[in-house]
C-alpha cells in the first residue's frame, strides 16, 4: 500500500505544477487575454458558423494531459471565436452583458485563494465582502438600513431567493398555494413564473395584467383584477411589478403599485434585474421611482453594473422570512457566536458552496471608484435618446415608444410587402455579417427590432456605427 500510495502521490502532484511549471502557463494566459483585448475593437460582435463549436467533439478530454497551448488554440477556435462576443461594445442584443478588466481580476484571484464565503466562521472575510456590496447596493436602490440580501448566480436564482422569502413572509403552505394570487404585466420575464414552478408553487394563479401604450403595467385593471380574486375568496399575496423590461426598457409605476401592495397586503417583489442599476443616476431615480418601497427587488450586477457574467443580487427589507426560508444548522458546523453581527450568506440561499464572488464586483468599485459607474450608467440612458432621436428622423421607420430606460424597439415601413419579414430580413443581414448584433421582438403581434445600450464599451461611435448599418442594410434590401 505504501508503495502505491508513493506512486500516486508522484502522479497528483501533476495537479500543482511548481513556479517554474507556472510561468509559462501565466505568460500563455496573459498573451491570449491581452490578444483579445487588444483585437477587440474591431473584432465582430457575432461570429455565425456552421455547426459553432462542433469542433470541441475532436478535442476530447484526454486520458493524458495536453500541451497548454494546443488548450488555447481549441478555445480560441471553438468557443470565443463563435457566437456572439460578449466583451464587445457593439453587442446591442437581448440585454448586453460586459466584462471588466478588473472584474475578471477578481474572478481570477477569488479562484486562486479559493476563500469560502457561505459561512462566516470559514470565510469572516469573504462574507464581510458580500454583505458590504449588499449593504451598498440597498443603500443605493434605497431600501433601509438592515436591509438584506444574496449574491447569486444571476437573475432566475436570484428571483427563487426572492419568492421563497414572500412565501415565507405570508406564512403560505402547501394547501394555500392554488389560492395564492401572483401579479405580473403581460411584458414580465418569464423567470418570475419558472421560479414558482421550481419553488413548488406551480398551482399559484398568476395574473397577467394587461399595460398601456408605453408597455407598462395599468394599475387599474390591477385593481380591478385584485377585487376581482378577493370577490372569488381568493388570496392576493405577491406583486411583481418590472423595472425596466427585456422587451422595450419599460418601468411599471411603481410608486402606484406600492400604494396596492400596501392596501392589500401584497408582497412587492421588483424585477429590476436590466434595470435598476439606473438608480445610481439622477435620471434613473426619477424614472425608477417607487423602487424604494420594494419589499424585495432583484438586479443583475452582469447587467447594469458591468460585471462579467454569473453575479445577481436580491435585496430584501425584511430579514426574518429571508432567514426562514434558507437558514439550516447542521451538526459539523461550529455555532456562530451570539453576538456575532455578520450574516452568513448560507442563511439567505439554497447555496453552500459559495464562492467569493463578491470579489467581481467589489474590486472594481474599489479601483474605480462608484463615480465611474455613475457616468457610464447616465451615458446610456442619453444614448438611448440619442438613438431614438436618430431613429425618428430616419425615413420610413417607426421609431416605437420612446426609451424609458436605455432598450429601444423599433422597425422599418417598407413601401411594399410584409413589413414583420422585412425587418426579420434586416436582422438576418446584420447577424450574418456579425459586425454589430441586435436582437429583435413582438410587440402587440408586430416583429421590432431591439437596441440594447448597456454593455460598458457601447459609446455614442458604437451606436452611430449601428444605426448606420441599419439605414443601410434596409436600404438595400428597399
Amino acid at each position: 500500500m505504501l508503495d502505491r500510495l508513493k506512486n500516486l502521490e508522484a502522479q497528483s502532484r501533476r495537479l500543482d505544477p511548481g513556479a517554474e511549471e507556472r510561468a509559462p502557463m501565466w505568460e500563455a494566459a496573459r498573451k491570449y487575454g491581452e490578444t483579445f483585448l487588444r483585437a477587440l475593437p474591431e473584432a465582430p460582435a457575432f461570429v455565425l458558423k456552421d455547426r459553432p463549436g462542433a469542433g470541441l467533439v475532436d478535442f476530447p478530454i484526454p486520458e493524458a494531459g495536453r500541451p497548454f497551448y494546443g488548450i488555447l488554440n481549441a478555445l480560441s477556435e471553438h468557443v470565443d471565436g463563435v457566437g456572439a462576443n460578449g466583451a464587445s461594445g457593439r453587442h446591442l442584443a437581448f440585454i448586453p452583458p460586459s466584462s471588466l478588466f478588473a472584474g475578471a481580476l477578481g474572478d481570477l484571484l477569488a479562484a486562486i485563494t479559493n476563500r469560502y464565503a457561505a459561512y462566516f466562521f470559514a470565510g469572516p472575510g469573504a462574507v464581510r465582502m458580500e454583505n458590504q456590496v449588499i449593504a451598498w447596493l440597498a443603500r443605493e436602490m434605497g431600501l433601509p438600513e438592515g436591509s438584506s440580501g444574496n449574491l447569486a448566480s444571476g437573475g432566475s436564482m436570484a428571483h427563487l431567493v426572492g419568492i421563497c422569502t414572500a412565501r415565507e413572509a405570508a406564512g403560505l403552505k402547501a394547501a394555500d398555494y392554488a389560492k395564492a394570487c401572483v401579479y405580473l404585466s403581460d411584458q414580465a420575464h418569464h423567470c418570475i413564473v419558472k421560479a414558482l414552478r421550481v419553488a413548488g408553487m406551480g398551482e399559484a394563479p398568476v395574473r397577467e395584467i394587461p399595460t398601456d401604450a408605453d408597455f407598462r403595467l395599468r394599475p387599474e385593471a390591477l385593481e380591478a383584477a385584485i377585487q376581482a380574486d378577493l370577490r372569488a375568496g381568493l388570496q392576493p399575496w405577491l406583486l411583481v411589478p418590472t423595472a425596466g423590461t427585456t422587451n422595450t426598457g419599460a418601468v411599471d409605476p411603481l410608486e402606484a403599485c406600492a400604494d396596492l401592495a400596501a392596501r392589500h397586503g401584497l408582497w412587492m417583489h421588483t424585477d429590476g434585474a436590466y434595470g435598476a442599476s439606473f438608480a445610481l443616476t439622477e435620471p434613473g431615480k426619477a424614472a425608477l421611482l417607487g423602487l424604494e418601497r420594494s419589499d424585495s427587488l432583484v438586479l443583475d450586477p452582469h447587467k447594469g453594473l458591468f460585471t462579467s457574467l454569473g453575479l445577481g443580487a436580491v435585496l430584501v427589507r425584511h430579514l426574518d422570512p429571508l432567514r426562514k426560508a434558507h437558514a439550516f444548522r447542521a451538526d459539523y458546523l461550529p455555532s456562530p457566536p451570539e453576538d456575532l453581527e455578520e450574516l452568513s450568506p448560507s442563511e439567505t440561499t439554497l447555496e453552500f458552496s459559495k464562492h467569493a464572488r463578491a470579489l467581481r464586483l467589489w474590486l472594481p468599485l474599489q479601483l474605480h471608484g462608484v463615480a465611474a459607474f455613475r457616468a457610464a450608467l447616465e451615458e446610456k440612458l442619453l444614448l438611448a435618446r440619442y438613438a431614438y432621436g436618430r431613429l425618428q428622423e430616419m425615413p420610413g421607420v417607426d421609431p416605437g415608444p420612446a426609451p424609458q430606460l436605455s432598450i429601444l424597439a423599433f422597425r422599418f415601413l417598407p413601401p411594399s410587402g410584409d413589413a414583420d419579414a422585412f425587418n426579420q430580413a434586416v436582422l438576418d443581414r446584420l447577424t450574418a455579417e456579425g459586425r454589430v448584433f441586435l436582437s429583435g421582438t413582438r410587440l402587440n403581434g408586430a416583429f421590432y427590432l431591439r437596441l440594447a445600450i448597456l454593455a460598458a464599451r457601447t459609446h455614442k461611435g458604437e451606436v452611430d456605427e449601428a444605426l448606420d448599418l441599419l439605414q443601410t442594410e434596409a436600404s438595400k434590401l428597399a
